[in-house]
Parts: structure tokens; sequence; C-alpha cells
């Protein structure tokens, strides 16, 4: 009697206890590791927005940026692994700046993937005049003499793209290095560099004004703003640098988070919002579930490795 009378009691109290809330619970918060207005932002917007349709919480953009994408992974890494905080980025600090910096904490097992959401198609850009009409016209021109050519930053994911270019066609590229696409295609608008190399829908705009005209890509496919824009290895150049965005949550998130999150980010890329500003942006929508993009982060960071060994980089 006294046994039945204390498993009532506990059965009381336990039905007393509050029900434990379904995630999310709270509105959440999206790093992005790059600057207010570039490309990532736009598309980190729009599916903060689709992520909060899917969620039924409000998901909040903050800007972190720094160090090619460092410094807003770190701080994910540093966030409570409830799902609350997730980042969009490309995969640039995970598997190319940990060759590059030492003691990031960076690396393809440092976050949780979540999805895949974009392709974004490297090539190279040059003026509407250049008398290059093609890759291998190109790489002709800088084995007879060194070309110049701007990118986004040192050993960025384009720069990389001329190494391979450099590696299987030959040549001699002298690098200019900007802190965007923009500032690197001005400078071959204006005549001062043979080329850019950059993320392609960076250039879309001035390639639209018949300002620039691109040469190829990087990519195993062409861009579809330039269909008949052939890739390097269509042109007999086997360069290829592949580059994504995806999402990521902290390292020890909950399975049943990460898999709330992972449904949640397949919707959101069939959304309206994320497929227009694709589209305004020139980008290539592409999901890969946690599995397929864990094992791309992977051979991405394993491939970064080789190459920038390859090329005497030495972490610093």
């Amino acid at each position: 009697m006294q046994r039945r009378g204390i498993t009532a009691l506990f059965l009381a109290l336990l039905a007393m206890q509050p029900a434990r809330a379904e995630f999310p619970d709270r509105p959440l918060t999206l790093i992005n590791p790059y600057a207010t207005g570039s490309q990532t932002d736009a598309v980190a917007r729009a599916l903060a927005e689709s992520l909060a349709q899917s969620l039924g919480q409000p998901v909040v953009v903050v800007n972190r940026e720094g160090g090619s994408g460092v410094v807003g992974l770190r701080a994910l890494m540093a966030s409570a692994p409830d799902g609350l905080t997730l980042a969009f980025s490309p995969m640039v600090p995970l598997a190319i700046q940990p060759h590059l910096v030492r003691n990031t904490g960076l690396g393809p097992e440092a976050v949780a993937p979540i999805c895949n959401v974009t392709e974004n198609i490297l090539g190279v850009m040059v003026r509407a005049d250049s008398p290059f009409r093609s890759l291998p016209q190109l790489a002709a021109a800088a084995r007879q003499r060194g070309l110049t050519y701007g990118s986004p930053g040192p050993n960025s994911a384009p720069a990389i793209g001329v190494a391979r270019l450099q590696k299987a066609a030959g040549g001699e590229y002298i690098h200019a290095p900007f802190r965007s696409d923009s500032a690197a295609l001005l400078e071959v608008k204006a005549g001062r560099l043979d080329f850019a190399a950059i993320v392609v829908a960076s250039g879309v705009p001035m390639a639209r004004a018949g300002e620039t005209r691109l040469l190829g890509t990087f990519s195993l496919r062409r861009h579809p703003e330039f269909p008949d824009v052939p890739t390097a290895r269509e042109q007999g150049i086997d360069a290829v640098e592949l580059s994504a965005a995806g999402l990521y949550a902290p390292r020890t998130t909950p399975e049943p988070v990460l898999a709330r999150l992972e449904a949640a980010c397949a919707t959101a890329l069939t959304s309206e919002g994320l497929r227009n500003v694709a589209l305004r942006w020139a980008v290539l929508p592409e999901y890969l579930g946690r599995a397929a993009f864990a094992r791309r982060i992977a051979e991405d960071y394993a491939s970064h490795g080789r190459v920038l060994r390859e090329l005497g980089v030495e972490p610093q």
C-alpha cells in the first residue's frame, strides 16, 4: 500500500512538470561571416526567412566578418550546441583557411554540417575588348609573358583556381589580391589587370553591361548565366576548383535537432524567396543533406591541403 502511494505521488509530481518544448522554442541566430551587402549576406537573409517559415520562429542574421570567414565560424564554435545559433558560409574557413593559418581550430570536424545550399561557380573574366577568347589562349599568352590578375584575396578559392590553371596549362600569373571580386573587376575594366578570378555571379552585372567577358569556369558545369561559355575542363584544361556554401551548427548539437534543421533546410531550398535571391545574384541552389555535405567538406579540405602544399604554402 505504501509503495502504491509513493508511486502515485511520483506520477503526480511528474504530471506537474512542464512539458519539454519542441525545438525550436525561441528565435534563432544565423551568423553570416562575410560583409553586409555581399552575395553571401543576401543568400543568408533569404535562407533565414525561409527557415523561419519552416521552424515557426524568427531567424535573425548577424554579421561577424573577418579572417575570410574564420571569425564567424569560430563564433559558431563558441555557441551553445542547442541548434539556436547557426552559420551560413562558404566552405573556405573550414577547407582552406586551416591550411593557411595556424590554430584556427577549424576543419571538417569543427562544426556539424546541416546542408549544402548553393554552389558559387568560380571563373576567369576579362575586359570586353581583351584579345583572349578562351582559357587556352590566355594560358598560351601567360607562357610568353606574365599576366596580371586580381582575386578576392591571397589563397582565396578563385586564386587557387588560377593555381590549378597554372599547374595544368603552365604560364606565369602575377597576383594582385583585393578585398572583393568587384574591386578586382574594376581594375580589369580600367585595363590595369589582364583578368580577374572571381565568383562568376559577382561579374554578371558588368558582363550584362558589355564591359567584361567570361572566358571559362572552374566548375564541373557551365554557369547558367553564360551557357555558351565552357568550363576549363571542356576547354582541355584540367583546372577544377569548386566552391560551395552551406548551413552549419555547433559540433555537439543533438541529433534530433540536427535532423529538424536538415529538414527545414531542404524545405527552404524550394521556397520562392530563396529562388528569387539566387536568380538575382546568379548563384545556383544546390541541396545536399548532412551526410553528403560532410563528405564534400572533408574531400575539399584534403584537396586544398594537397594543392597548397604543392604551391609551397605553409600555415602562418
